[in-house]
């Protein structure tokens, strides 16, 4: 069993406690926050032996072998540096940095240590992605042509995430990491990506970051990652993944419309979901938050990775690749054209792919479709490959 240190103790903190105290044998058994009283008020009702608000205490507490950063981004650097003096396991939430210079300097920090680090991207391991996750691997669904991830919702829980200073940007540094992580693993995370096209605005809130952004990012297999991200949307969370390949699609909903809805004149007496707007009329619980959030299996991987000197799916690697590609994302908004991905380190595939997934019908011919019409015939689409012509051919 592994003591942990707990930083932080917002609506992440409580997640990771929930679920390393539900689900795992682990315990959490010190806890940071900035605030005494609300570091001994989260002690209390978790039942965490010590509270502090000294970072450095917390993190060398001689108890606690985990670290578990749960704190507002430009805290980050701060507290791995801390760790990796303390030589201790380093577990941090999304995003790793503000920037990708920043997420680098995490990297080589635990590398030069030879610390185990771990990346807390928790919307990669929800079961539906997982699952699908592993049908893709299987073939299920061909070569891998498009991913798209939305994550929106009417805003986040706390001050800082508004203030651009301490959280690096707006929607897209919220919850674009989420998608731009889950577009990855379903295209490959050898795939390099190469350049992003993005809009990103303020549409409705007082602030100097972005509300609202639809990015796409292209990779060198040819694939195309979408993320729709935004802290404008009404009526809860919403969030979706599609794939598409050559042989197959998934459509994946992990919030809303998933099976659970309920109406309620009166109000449902209570907390509802993560982002639910109202207490009334049609509401959609979910059964277990944690687990539908990716949390479980997350930490799951994570203490299996450590205990069997492996990595985790999710490193700090990624997490710098992440913060390279959101950075792509910012100078395109403000460029308005594609914008490279600049990755000082890629530890990928460094061979091109082909972006063309053609189908050959036979010598003379590729086959553009093939369709059955409402009488019963067959008809395929044909391109000749030395005239270029495309011709239909119909079958009784």
């Amino acid at each position: 069993m592994h003591n942990i240190t707990m930083l932080g103790t917002g609506l992440i903190g409580m997640f990771y406690t929930m679920a390393l105290h539900q689900y795992t044998p682990h315990r959490v058994g010190v806890v940071y926050s900035r605030r005494t009283e609300r570091a001994e008020a989260f002690a209390k009702d978790w039942g965490i032996p010590r509270s502090t608000t000294s970072m450095e205490d917390a993190i060398n507490d001689p108890s606690t072998d985990v670290v578990v950063i749960g704190l507002p981004n430009n805290l980050h650097e701060q507290a791995v540096a801390l760790a990796v003096q303390a030589g201790k396991t380093i577990l941090c939430t999304k995003p790793l940095g503000r920037t990708a210079e920043e997420a680098k300097r995490m990297l080589e920090m635990v590398e030069a240590a030879g610390v185990f680090g771990g990346y807390l991207e928790d919307l990669a391991y929800t079961p539906k992605t997982l699952k699908a996750l592993k049908s893709v691997q299987n073939g299920a669904l061909g070569k891998i042509l498009w991913a798209r991830s939305r994550e929106t919702h009417p805003g986040p829980h706390s001050d800082w995430f508004w203030d651009k200073e301490q959280s690096g940007g707006g929607a897209i540094v919220d919850m674009g990491c989420h998608c731009i992580e889950i577009a990855r693993n379903f295209i490959g995370k050898d795939v390099r990506p190469v350049e992003v096209m993005c809009w990103a605005d303020t549409q409705v809130h007082p602030i100097e970051a972005e509300d609202s952004a639809v990015g796409l990012v292209k990779y060198s297999s040819g694939a195309i990652g979408q993320f729709e991200v935004s802290w404008t949307f009404r009526g809860g969370m919403d969030l979706r993944d599609e794939v598409s390949g050559t042989e197959g699609t998934i459509w994946l909903n992990h919030w809303l419309r998933t099976g659970f809805d309920m109406f309620t004149a009166v109000g449902e007496g209570g907390y509802v979901a993560e982002k639910a707007e109202s207490a009334t009329g049609w509401l959609f619980p979910v059964g277990d938050e944690v687990g539908a959030l990716g949390y479980v299996e997350m930490f799951r991987d994570m203490f299996a990775a450590i205990d069997g000197g492996r990595a985790p799916l999710e490193t700090f690697y990624d997490g710098y690749v992440v913060n390279a590609i959101m950075d792509a994302a910012y100078r395109s908004a403000q460029s308005r054209q594609w914008e490279p991905v600049l990755l000082d380190v890629w530890r990928g595939e460094t061979e091109a792919e082909s972006g063309e997934a053609f189908r050959e019908f036979d010598a003379e011919h590729w086959l553009i479709k093939e369709e059955r019409m409402p009488d019963g015939r067959l008809k395929r689409m044909l391109k000749v490959k030395a005239s270029g012509q495309v011709k239909q051919v119909v079958m009784d």
